[in-house]
């Protein structure tokens, strides 16, 4: 029998209608600035974002690289929470790439307090890397999942502002948050100068990501893409699924929000300690974080564990309700086999 595999929604393929649109693609070459459906797909994320461009990459690293790059200079500082992705999964690109510090920030469930990051403006001093860019990453992957407020996102784009600097938000599962809060992408995004948006997590597609405003930005960013080995040939056939994914993987992500929450209270009656997810991701606390993940493999479901304590498992399109109630009886038996071991 296939694995539940709730690793992450990196994890998903695409569907038969999605394999359809690839194939029927109109193809150019997108380093050449001629391929058509490249250029759909960014004229349909910008306008989704209420900014001016698009640019396609092979990544959401790439993409939030890309904007710490037209963001800083070489000597500054960035202001990002403690669990974000471009200070903990993006193999310190940010130093290599751009020469910037990361200043991490402890926040709540991954949510930033604005007065936190205002207390980490440091008067200038030749002591001190000179903030040039506050970061939040909507949805908050580390901190369970959880949305950002509205309030808070306009808060920390207002301060970035205020203080003349760029902000930037870390969108790798904004749909997530739009439709977990019934925000537009475009009102959850007014605050930031940038915005990268992954398309293969809970949107299904692939491979791909797209980083949005601007225009003067957006195609300095084209170089910068360039420069990093990111311009990519005949791309259409990728972004048909990106565009598949924008017109039709949205309003389902609800489903995935729901599976987690079933899969939580499954957890939770089975005498697991599991944080009531805010969309589609369950942090489940056990014994032993890589032991319950290779006891679990064993009965087909495969998750991460995120310390020597915890697990994370994530809902997606690929995992419908007899997955999670598979996932469900696997925890049992694992605790059963710990009971009787």
């Amino acid at each position: 029998m296939k694995p539940v595999d709730l690793r992450s929604d990196t994890v998903t393929r695409p569907t038969a209608d999605m394999w359809l649109a690839m194939q029927s693609a109109d193809l150019g070459d997108d380093v050449l600035g001629d391929d058509p459906t490249v250029q759909r797909l960014e004229h349909l994320a910008a306008e989704m974002l209420g900014k001016d461009a698009a640019l396609f990459t092979p990544s959401g690293t790439m993409a939030n690289q890309i904007a710490i790059r037209l963001h800083t200079q070489p000597g500054d500082a960035i202001l990002m929470e403690s669990g974000a992705h471009p200070f903990n999964y993006e193999g310190a690109a940010a130093a290599m790439i751009s020469g910037v510090q990361i200043r991490p920030i402890a926040g709540t469930a991954g949510i930033l307090n604005p007065s936190d990051v205002e207390a980490n403006f440091r008067p200038p001093d030749p002591h001190f890397a000179p903030v040039r860019l506050v970061c939040a990453e909507d949805t908050a992957n580390r901190g369970g999942g959880t949305p950002y407020p509205i309030a808070t996102l306009h808060a920390l784009g207002n301060l970035a502002h205020a203080r003349q600097v760029s902000a930037h938000l870390d969108g790798a599962r904004l749909f997530n948050a739009v439709i977990a809060t019934a925000t537009s992408a475009a009102e959850r995004t007014q605050a930031f100068d940038t915005v990268s948006v992954c398309l293969s997590k809970g949107l299904g597609a692939p491979v791909g990501s797209l980083l949005v405003g601007p225009r003067d930005l957006i195609e300095r960013g084209r170089w910068v893409r360039k420069a990093l080995g990111g311009g990519m040939r005949q791309a259409g056939v990728l972004a048909a699924a990106g565009i598949y994914a924008l017109q039709h993987n949205i309003a389902r992500l609800d489903q995935d929000h729901q599976r987690a929450s079933m899969l939580a209270d499954g957890l939770a009656r089975a005498g697991y300690r599991a944080q009531p997810p805010k969309t589609n991701m369950v942090y489940v606390d056990v014994k032993d974080g890589p032991g319950a993940q290779q006891a679990l493999e064993s009965h087909g479901v495969r998750c991460l564990a995120v310390s020597a304590s915890a697990l994370r498992v994530v809902t997606h399109l690929d995992v419908d309700d007899n997955g999670i109630e598979r996932t469900i009886n696997a925890f049992h038996a694992i605790q059963t086999e710990q009971a009787t071991g």
